[in-house]
C-alpha cells in the first residue's frame, strides 16, 4: 500500500448521472438477484495547502464505502499527496480518477494543476500517475471528454479554459489548447438579485467555472462567471484545438455569474446555475447548431425567503423529472419538478442540516442524495423519493475536513 494511504482506509469513487441509459454494475447484480457490490465514495475539498482565503481542514481525497440500506459513509482510506483537490472525476472505465489542486503556484509557473491517479477497480486504492500544469491559475472544474481522449479543466483565476491529452495510461500531457475569455466588466450583482442579498460574486474579469460537452459530446461549454457568459465551442479531436461555435458565446443576466449547468437527458433542455442571482436559466438547446434560447429563469430560493444566497451546485435526477440546486449562506437544497416542456416547477426547499453547502451527488443506485458543506467539515445524507423527489435527511453526518466534491464507484467483485 502507498505510503500516502492511512491504515485505516483506501481510495476510491465514481457516478454521477452521465451515462443514465447504461445498465451499471449495481443495476445489473440486482437484475440478476446476486449480491450487490460494494459502493465507494471519494470526496475532496480544500487543504492547507491553497491560494489566500481558501485554505481549509482537508488531508486530501477521502474515501468511504456506502452501506446501502441506510446511506450511512464508513471511512475507508485518505490519499494526501495532494493540495486541495476540490473537484475530482473519473474515467469512464473507473480506472483513472483526475484531480484538479485549486492553487496558483505549481511547478513555480503561476498555474493550478491537474494529477491523474490510477484506480483498482477492485477496492479503490489510488496509485499517483503523475501531475501537469492546469493552464491557468486556481482551476475550477474539469471533465473528461466523451471521447476519452482529453481532459477539460476551467482555470477560474487565470480566466482560461484548457485542453489536456490522456494518454494510453491514463497520464495526462500538456494542454493542447489554453483559450482566455475576455469581455467587458460585469457589475457585482445582479438586477433581480434576492431581497436582501448582500453576497458579491467576483467579476473583476474573465471566470471559468464550468467546463463539460453536451450529451452528444459535440460542443464543449463553459460557464464564465465573471463575465456572465456562456461559451460554445466544438473540439477538434485530431488536435485538441478548441473552435467558436457559429455563436461563440450568450450573454446571461449582467452581475448573475454562471456557475454549473446540466442537460436534459435528451440534451435539448439546458439547466443553468447563476450564483449570485440564485435563478436557474432554463433554455433550449440545438444538438446541430449549439444555439441556445432561454425560455424559463426561475429562482432557487422561495418568496418567503429574505438575506444572502449564493447558489452553488445543480443536478438532475436520473428519472429526468426533479432538479436538485444547493444554496449556499441560506444553507437550503432546491427542489424543483421538470415539466414537460422541460420548464422547472419549485416544489420545496429543505433544510441541508450544515453551513456551506457545495457539491451535491446522487449515490449510483439514486437512492442517496450527499452534500458536502464546506463550512461545516461535513457531508450530510438525504434519502429521496423517486415519486415525489423530496429528500428526507437520513440524520447521517460524515466528518470530513472542508469538503468541496464527490466522485462515486460501484467496486468490482
Amino acid at each position: 500500500m502507498s505510503q500516502n494511504l492511512s491504515r485505516r482506509q483506501f481510495a476510491l469513487g465514481l457516478a454521477g448521472l452521465g451515462a443514465a441509459t447504461a445498465l451499471s454494475p449495481l443495476r445489473a447484480a440486482q437484475a440478476q438477484k446476486g449480491p450487490l457490490p460494494r459502493i465507494l465514495c471519494f470526496v475532496g475539498g480544500y487543504t492547507e495547502h491553497a491560494p489566500p482565503g481558501g485554505a481549509g481542514n482537508g488531508k486530501g481525497i477521502s474515501v468511504f464505502e456506502m452501506d446501502r440500506d441506510t446511506g450511512f459513509l464508513t471511512p475507508v482510506a485518505t490519499f494526501m499527496d495532494i493540495p486541495s483537490p476540490s473537484f475530482i472525476t473519473l474515467s469512464r472505465n473507473r480506472k483513472f480518477l483526475y484531480a484538479l489542486s485549486e492553487i496558483d503556484d505549481f511547478d513555480k509557473t503561476g498555474s493550478g494543476s491537474v494529477t491523474a491517479f490510477s484506480v483498482d477497480t477492485r477496492n479503490g486504492t489510488l496509485a499517483k500517475i503523475n501531475s501537469v500544469s492546469s493552464g491557468g491559475a486556481v482551476p475550477a472544474h474539469l471533465s473528461v471528454h466523451p471521447s476519452g481522449k482529453y481532459l477539460l479543466v476551467a482555470n477560474y483565476v487565470g480566466g482560461s479554459v484548457a485542453v489536456l491529452p490522456i494518454h494510453a495510461d491514463g497520464s495526462l500531457g500538456k494542454a493542447t489548447d489554453v483559450v482566455r475569455n475576455s469581455g467587458p466588466k460585469q457589475p457585482e450583482r445582479a438586477a433581480d438579485n434576492p431581497e436582501g442579498n448582500f453576497a458579491v460574486s467576483d467579476h473583476s474579469g474573465a471566470h471559468p467555472h464550468m467546463v463539460a460537452t453536451d450529451p452528444s459530446g459535440k460542443f464543449v461549454l463553459v460557464d464564465d462567471a465573471g463575465l456572465d457568459r456562456v461559451y460554445v465551442w466544438t473540439l477538434d479531436l485530431a488536435t485538441g484545438k478548441l473552435i467558436p461555435a457559429k455563436t461563440p458565446f450568450y450573454e446571461m443576466e449582467p452581475g448573475s455569474a454562471p456557475r454549473h449547468f446540466v442537460f436534459d437527458h435528451s440534451g435539448r433542455v439546458l439547466y443553468n446555475l447563476c450564483e449570485q442571482n440564485s435563478k436557474v436559466v432554463v433554455s433550449k438547446f440545438d444538438p446541430q447548431t449549439g444555439a441556445i434560447t432561454q425560455i424559463q429563469s426561475v429562482s432557487t430560493v422561495t418568496s418567503h425567503f429574505r438575506g444572502s444566497t449564493l447558489a452553488a451546485e445543480i443536478l438532475l435526477a436520473e428519472s429526468g423529472r426533479f432538479v436538485y440546486v444547493s444554496n449556499r449562506l441560506g444553507d437550503s437544497l432546491a427542489v424543483f419538478s421538470v415539466g414537460m416542456d422541460g420548464t422547472l416547477t419549485l416544489e420545496d426547499e429543505v433544510w441541508m442540516h450544515a453551513d456551506y453547502g457545495r457539491a451535491m451527488m446522487f449515490d449510483p443506485s439514486g437512492t442517496f442524495l450527499f452534500c458536502a458543506n464546506q463550512r461545516s467539515d461535513s457531508v450530510t445524507a438525504f434519502r429521496v423519493d423517486r415519486e415525489t423527489g423530496k429528500p428526507v435527511f437520513t440524520n447521517h453526518f460524515t466528518a470530513v475536513g472542508s469538503p468541496t466534491t464527490f466522485a462515486f464507484m460501484v467496486a468490482d467483485s
